[in-house]
């Protein structure tokens, strides 16, 4: 394995699954612990798709309100409901379909000899915070909330009835928390850091150790700029030690976001405070538009606080240029091998 493994968040920029394993097993091979699928096709753009889900309920109408912060999502279009908070249920919400689809050609390409043997089939899902936020009006997203959690934890029960234990990771991708947290948005919760934790462990809880379980720390990328941008690692710091500390089952690793423009000491500082035991650090300080040369910059200086980490890229890569992605995998593996 890598001096400091490859960690990929989510989404990445290729036609389909097929393409997105065969470029990570020739360009990667086993210095990652986990392939996604990419999230291609609708899923391109994060919970974009789940606006369908919302549209096509009966218990809700479309009403003009709030403002987007996702490219590419329908705000200010929301949504809101016309039944009861206890009425209310939803149907499927399509990931674990995907996932099922999606793993079955990983099992295959890995039965072939295509994928590595060591390597596990990662899932990344969003928190139902973030999806309230982007398609249910501000007034309405704590009366959802119950129910759209429960339609996750059916989501996550199903992939784990269709995935083997042993082939899996789960992924909880957390941006509007995290944002909430530093000011930049409002928050449906009162304490952005305590109850993301609380509703995390009653989704985690049910989730068996055999299967590998991740947490990524975002600050979203509309445009490839964040929504805010931290101040430095303070609150992903907080987060971690407190999601580590409060969920009841082992947590496997951690992923934080690192802008390019910050390969300063100050930046990477709080790292002294993190306290996550065997969790394993991914940063993410790769980036394609400074190579090999700006990424080394920041890892040695991560190198300052931090040893045996993994990295990756700030977020995903759903939406850029697919001519940039081999080269933006090259810079992964000749940097994941530096001392």
């Amino acid at each position: 394995m890598a001096t400091h493994p490859i960690h990929f968040v989510g989404s990445i920029g290729l036609e389909d699954a097929e393409t997105v394993f065969r470029s990570l097993a020739e360009n990667v091979g086993d210095k990652a612990f986990y392939y996604p699928d990419g999230e291609t096709g609708v899923r391109t753009n994060w919970v974009v798709w789940q606006g369908q889900v919302f549209a096509d309920h009966s218990g809700f109408e479309q009403i003009e309100s709030g403002q987007g912060y996702i490219e590419g999502a329908p705000p200010p279009t929301h949504f809101a409901p016309t039944v009861e908070p206890g009425a209310l249920a939803f149907s499927s919400l399509g990931y674990a379909a995907e996932a099922a689809k999606s793993f079955a050609l990983f099992s295959k390409m890995k039965s072939e000899g295509k994928i590595p043997g060591s390597v596990r089939f990662q899932v990344s899902l969003p928190t139902p915070a973030a999806v309230l936020e982007t398609f249910v009006a501000s007034d309405h997203r704590r009366n959802v909330l119950p129910a759209y959690t429960a339609a996750m934890a059916n989501e996550v029960n199903t992939i784990l009835a269709a995935i083997p234990h042993d082939q899996l990771a789960l992924q909880w991708d957390i941006a509007v928390e995290v944002i909430a947290a530093d000011g930049g948005m409002p928050s449906l919760f009162d304490n952005p850091l305590n109850d993301t934790v609380d509703e995390l462990q009653k989704l985690c809880a049910p989730i068996p150790e055999e299967v590998h379980l991740g947490f990524h720390l975002c600050y979203g990328d509309p445009g490839h700029k964040h929504i805010i941008e931290p101040r430095d690692l303070g609150t992903s710091v907080a987060f971690a030690n407190a999601l580590t500390s409060g969920i009841s089952r082992r947590v496997d690793y951690v992923h934080m976001a690192v802008p390019r423009d910050r390969d300063d000491e100050a930046y990477f500082a709080p790292l002294k405070n993190l306290d996550i035991d065997q969790t394993r650090l991914n940063l993410g300080l790769v980036h394609f538009t400074d190579g090999v040369a700006g990424t080394k910059k920041r890892l040695a200086t991560a190198k300052q606080f931090a040893s045996g980490f993994g990295i990756a890229t700030e977020c995903g890569f759903g939406r850029r240029d697919p001519a940039t992605i081999p080269g933006l995998l090259q810079i992964h593996t000749e940097v994941s091998g530096s001392a």
